[in-house]
């Protein structure tokens, strides 16, 4: 499987339609999510990941950008030790408008949400493991991913599937490019 330049990459529930090479674009299915218990009394762990399993310190960084047009449509970043231990990042599509985004589960998930000043047109989110912590990081159309958005804790030196994640909780699907996919 070719995406990013590389074929050292893996799909967790592969989408019916994606296209790679040095980006990848991908058609999401319907009624897919990653999330557990909290306040919704129900278990996802459905959504589309395309990554690698990595170990110890690392970051990952991509630029993203989609036609989000349904409730909780959402793209960005995923770490997974396991299906109750990861995080989830990126922009989630809440009430019309395009929220920065982070999830954080150990048994239960938790969501923080930030307001953006725009609807941009593209995001780059770096999340970076350091020992125990995940620092995630978020810049608009462009610009560095300075701003950060979560500090969390996330287990050490836990191997770690690493890579994008895109769903549709309750849309038909849309369509989101990553334009380029950095971990080391």
């Amino acid at each position: 499987m070719r995406a990013f330049g590389s074929e050292d990459w893996s799909w967790l529930n592969a989408p019916k339609s994606w296209e790679g090479g040095d980006g990848l674009t991908v058609t999401t299915e319907p009624d897919t999510d990653f999330w557990r218990t909290t306040h919704y009394g129900f278990v996802r762990d459905t959504g589309h990941v395309l990554g690698r399993t990595v170990e110890g310190d690392f970051v990952v960084r991509t630029t993203f950008s989609g036609a989000y047009q349904d409730l909780y449509d959402q793209a960005g970043v995923m770490l997974r030790i396991d299906e109750e231990n990861w995080i989830k990042t990126g922009i989630e599509y809440v009430d019309g408008e395009q929220l920065l985004s982070v999830v954080v589960t150990r048994g239960v998930s938790d969501w923080s949400v930030v307001s953006l000043p725009i609807s941009p047109d593209s995001v780059t989110i770096a999340v970076d493991r350091t020992g125990d912590t995940v620092t995630v990081r978020y810049g608009l159309d462009g610009a560095e991913p300075a701003t950060m958005a979560r500090l969390a804790y996330f287990p050490p030196t836990v191997p770690t599937l690493a890579g994008v994640m895109c769903a549709s909780p309750q849309g038909t699907g849309f369509a989101v490019t990553f334009s380029g996919l950095e971990i080391g």
